[in-house]
């Protein structure tokens, strides 16, 4: 039989409090929440990702920008992939299974508990936009803030399965982004060479300063700008 409290448990009284919240909220409320933390953040994650997308290419070395926007929702698949084993691993259920007396908002949630699916994507995709652009990356994790909050608002997570998926999806989207910039920033700047180039670099994007070692001055440490490509940004 489910538990009514989490006693002297801090994980278990901050859910209720959070998802106290839900209770004493009118329905039109609960409702937007749940569209909110169900689908809304995320689809404003993308949204932002697409301003992000189009300010990054008039940067002067927008090829390195442009990667660090593909490599956010990469880090989030591989972030959720990582989140697998976790979940078997732990196997912690639901928290309406084990405490009763919650307002659980959406129903069907069969799956484990920790950690939080919705958290580590969100955050991986706010710290993944963070890399690329400081100021729509600080929305982005602001947003991922907000969605580990509805889903303890919705009665669906603990708040500790929200903190594992927060610290899960920046530690994959900040660890291997080294890794994932040296492979993308070469790809990203060949894409700017070629007809595809305006994905990549603005017609409008300032040439890279070339400094006396004959390197842009931009860009990223260990891809020294090749000719080739200065050639085909002039023609742009």
């Amino acid at each position: 039989m489910p538990e009514a409290r989490g006693g002297s448990n801090p994980d278990v009284s901050l859910l209720y409090e959070i998802n106290g919240i839900a209770k004493d909220a009118p329905n039109w409320l609960d409702r937007t929440m749940e569209f909110i933390g169900e689908f809304g953040i995320v689809l404003g994650l993308g949204v932002l990702m697409l301003f992000a997308w189009w300010s990054v290419r008039k940067s002067e070395d927008a090829p390195a920008g442009v990667a660090a926007l593909v490599w956010a929702p990469l880090a989030a698949g591989i972030a959720l992939l990582v989140n697998i084993p976790i979940r078997g691993f732990v196997k912690r259920p639901r928290p309406f299974v084990d405490h009763g007396g919650l307002d659980v908002l959406v129903k069907g949630k069969t799956d484990f508990s920790f950690v939080s699916d919705h958290a580590t994507l969100t955050m991986a995709l706010g710290v993944g936009l963070f890399v690329a652009h400081r100021k729509y990356g600080l929305v982005g994790i602001g947003l991922a803030l907000l969605e580990g909050f509805c889903r303890v608002y919705m009665g669906v997570h603990y708040p500790t399965d929200v903190v594992g998926g927060l610290a899960l999806g920046t530690a994959v989207a900040l660890l291997l982004a080294p890794l994932a910039m040296m492979l993308l920033t070469p790809l990203a700047r060949t894409v700017a060479g070629s007809r595809a180039g305006w994905l990549v670099r603005s017609a409008k994007a300032p040439r890279p300063v070339m400094a006396r070692t004959g390197s842009a001055a931009g860009a990223d440490a260990g891809f020294p700008e090749h000719p080739r490509h200065r050639d085909s940004d002039l023609a742009a």
